[in-house]
């Protein structure tokens, strides 16, 4: 073998071992913002089921797929373009624009609490939906462009925090991650919605069967259904207020006062300090509480805003393109 076959093979060789790196670089980035934007996941599994409620069992997963496929267009054709040019000509942005997002599913999480606790005050434009379609078709495609917009919003928040937990890098890197991140997310998410919306069919064929043992197994999956759905409602919720509380509270350590990021430091330390071996545990809990807390005070305090300000303009909006 030549020389310069040698050494040809050789450069082959550390051009793999850096795309192999590169590669494992990417992946471990995809797995850490992956993690940071885990509570925006939990709601949009939470949220999602909801969807496909009322329709045919023969329309449950078709409908998931095609909410799956609107989420990741959303991602990757919209989403992933816009962070990656507002990171390079605007990276100031970012953050505020995460603040924003945060507010908003602060407002989102408080609204459906208050809907729980007083359901005469949901609000009618949601009500209504159904008044406006005309055939079982025009109900699916509403349902799924309803779907697709609330998941929109979502998604826009797992990019924003994918980004903002990127190190500072190369663009194509950022470009990959955020996708990595993308597919990932919505197969995990779209995954567990259809195991979700299915398992009652699952429970229903075991029921019916010959054993005895699988027939207990179907009953108790039918059974524990809706409570499993009530409970992912009010995870979703509380995952709402937390994750966009969190949003806020870390927009405010860069844009507010010093005393905010004082103070929860403090009493993270002091939680942490009462039981040294669970310090890491006892400070988190502190710090999702304090970010519960401020996802309330945001949300109660969108409200009105949203109410008296934002959705007249909107409906104003909406009467000049009619007209």
């Amino acid at each position: 073998m030549s020389v310069g076959l040698i050494g040809l093979l050789d450069d082959i060789a550390a051009i793999a071992k850096v795309a192999a790196a590169s590669l494992d670089d990417v992946a471990s980035q995809a797995a850490r913002a992956g993690v940071k934007a885990a509570g925006v996941v939990i709601d949009d599994t939470a949220v999602t089921p909801g969807y496909v409620i009322g329709f045919e069992p023969k329309r449950e997963l078709p409908i998931v797929g095609k909410i799956a496929a609107g989420s990741l267009r959303n991602k990757l054709l919209i989403l992933l373009p816009a962070a990656l040019l507002l990171s390079y000509f605007l990276p100031w942005t970012i953050t505020p624009l995460l603040m924003l997002g945060g507010a908003y599913l602060c407002y989102e999480g408080v609204e459906k609490v208050l809907e729980a606790v007083m359901p005469h005050s949901a609000k009618q434009h949601e009500s209504q939906i159904g008044t406006v379609a005309l055939s079982a078709k025009s109900v699916e495609d509403e349902k799924v462009a309803s779907a697709v917009k609330t998941d929109f919003i979502l998604s826009a928040e797992i990019m924003a925090i994918t980004l903002a937990a990127l190190p500072a890098g190369s663009l194509w890197k950022q470009a990959l991650v955020l996708a990595v991140v993308a597919v990932g997310i919505t197969a995990a998410v779209y995954g567990v919605v259809a195991l979700i919306v299915k398992a009652d069919d699952v429970g229903l064929a075991l029921a019916r069967g010959t054993t005895h043992a699988g027939r207990a197994v179907g009953r108790g999956i039918v059974r524990s259904m809706p409570v499993l759905l009530n409970v992912l409602s009010v995870v979703g919720t509380a995952a709402m207020i937390w994750v966009g509380g969190g949003i806020v509270l870390h927009g405010l350590e860069i844009y507010g006062p010093p005393a905010i990021p004082h103070a929860v430091h403090a009493a993270e330390e002091a939680a942490a300090h009462v039981f040294p071996p669970a310090a890491g545990l006892l400070a988190w809990i502190v710090e999702a509480a304090i970010s519960g807390v401020v996802g309330l005070v945001v949300g109660a305090a969108t409200i009105p805003v949203v109410g008296y300000a934002l959705a007249p303009a909107w409906a104003t909006v909406k009467g000049f393109r009619k007209g």
